[in-house]
């Protein structure tokens, strides 16, 4: 009996690992649009903003996550220095108002998720200038609506860029260009909103930019799609000149194309389209090589009718033309939707598993840290404990080129009185990977459980207060900024004495 309860604890214990794979992108929204995420409110001190941001993004380290998608343009303002648009109101209160004293959300961010390990993308909503137009309080003079009112449309109760104007077009791309080219962001990430999500019985206003500037097109679709394509590829030129080492990526809706319109698209009967109502061939985005990764927005259960989770992961799998897959995960929908799957935080577990079980080389985006951290149902006990049990890497495109890692130097180790203290010299390397093995164990680099943590070259040490008394290996890895690793370091052992 005791020989098959060891059998089976095995058995469970290779599961368990062959389900947790050494690279995951385990990424997370923060909206700050009407305060989702963060700030909790607008207008908060300074020191209790940042104290917010840094317990959020302790809580979400100590998830398991390691990337971090962070909204600095919500409705054409910023929450950032920028020359170009005014501080949000969102932040201080008061659109235009800047935090006193100087405070800048995006360095700060930077910085704090490298010290943590984590990758920053910066999130743009490249065409929403105003979201509740009935509501506006204040507009700062130098605000898109102030400065070009002629570039602006409203649909419903927003106001928009219309993206049919190539000066509006050119205005929005300065605007992203000075975020790429001033701050040390991992990715640009851009989301579902280019043209606006279609409103029932109302035509976006954009029939004087058609007729100056679409009448070649064979109608209005094609013009606008022929819009937002230029967009993105001109974009991706730029973006690829200015900073090769950064990920360009796009959330679009969840659903490109219904195979009734499209034989290529998925066997799904969604309401709106990426293709058809949002204006945005993503599709072709990815075939074309534009974008180094897509994740679609896949906010619905496993066999749910119109648009199930498992055919649309099969779809964007058999269309992403090796591409990097992010998948958008519904954690907001978790004990809190009318489709009573979401009951059962197993459909979350579910769905990464089934992701796994694919060998996609990607991982899951959550929306978003504030509903994550809420914890509904246990879904957060569930992350850390079971599928992000083990720290994981973001994935390194292949295609993306950088400083070959170097392997930390002059590596030691040795006991403390609260563990093992490891120590290296200074490294052209960005991040110092940690490798723990008992005395008996092989030295297995690719095995995700020996990964203890992932840290700041810069630090220069790291204290393991994870052991007990016994004989361990280390070995240490260099890694570069896209997490391309390093051959390991010799093994260093230690004998460890506890107090």
């Amino acid at each position: 009996m005791r020989h098959l309860l060891v059998s089976l604890l095995l058995l469970t214990i290779h599961h368990v690992l062959s389900q947790s794979p050494k690279r995951e992108f385990r990424g997370v929204w923060i909206a700050t649009v009407n305060n989702i995420d963060w700030p909790s409110r607008p207008g908060l001190s300074v020191e209790d903003q940042k104290a917010e941001l840094r317990e959020m993004l302790d809580d979400l380290e100590e998830l398991g996550l390691n990337a971090v998608i962070f909204q600095v343009r919500p409705a054409g303002d910023a929450f950032y220095y920028s020359a170009f648009e005014p501080w949000s109101e969102y932040l201080t209160g008061v659109q235009g108002k800047g935090p006193d004293p100087f405070f800048d959300p995006l360095a700060f961010m930077v910085e704090e998720c490298h010290a943590r390990a984590m990758e920053l993308h910066a999130w743009v909503n490249p065409f929403r200038a105003y979201m509740n137009v009935e509501k506006t309080r204040y507009v700062d003079a130098s605000h898109v609506m102030s400065r070009h009112p002629d570039w602006v449309v409203r649909y419903g109760n927003q106001a928009y860029i219309d993206p049919g104007l190539p000066e509006a077009r050119d205005y929005v791309m300065r605007v992203i260009l000075d975020i790429v080219y001033r701050y040390d962001i991992d990715g640009l990430h851009i989301d579902d909103y280019f043209y606006p999500y279609r409103i029932q019985g109302e035509e976006f206003p954009d029939t004087t930019s058609y007729y100056q500037f679409g009448r070649s097109f064979r109608n209005k679709a094609d013009w606008r799609r022929n819009n937002i394509n230029t967009f993105v590829r001109t974009l991706r030129n730029y973006t690829q000149a200015l900073k090769p080492e950064m990920k360009f990526g796009i959330s679009p809706f969840g659903v490109w194309r219904n195979r009734q319109k499209d034989a290529r698209g998925s066997q799904t009967r969604a309401g709106q389209t990426s293709y058809d109502d949002l204006y945005a061939d993503v599709r072709s985005w990815l075939e074309q090589g534009w974008v180094d990764y897509v994740a679609p927005q896949l906010y619905w259960s496993i066999g749910y009718p119109p648009a199930s989770y498992d055919v649309l992961l099969n779809w964007w799998m058999s269309n992403s033309f090796g591409r990097e897959l992010y998948l958008g995960k519904a954690i907001y929908k978790v004990g809190n939707n009318a489709d009573t799957r979401w009951d059962d935080p197993e459909e979350i577990f579910s769905q990464i598993q089934l992701d796994r079980s694919k060998t996609i080389p990607g991982g899951s985006i959550h929306f978003s840290a504030k509903a994550l951290l809420k914890n509904p149902l246990g879904v957060a006990d569930g992350l850390k404990d079971r599928l992000y049990r083990f720290p994981a890497l973001p994935p390194n495109p292949s295609w993306m080129e950088g400083v070959t890692p170097q392997i930390p130097p002059s590596p030691a180790a040795s006991s403390h009185p609260e563990g093992v203290i490891l120590n290296w010299g200074a490294t052209s390397s960005k991040y110092v990977g940690i490798y723990r093995f008992g005395k008996r164990q092989n030295v297995e680099l690719e095995n995700p459980q020996y990964l203890v943590e992932v840290v700041s070259a810069d630090r220069g040490f790291y204290l393991d207060t994870e052991v007990g008394k016994g004989r361990y290996i280390y070995v240490l890895t260099g890694l570069n900024r896209h997490f391309q690793e390093s051959r390991g370091s010799k093994n260093l052992r230690v004998k460890v004495k506890l107090r």
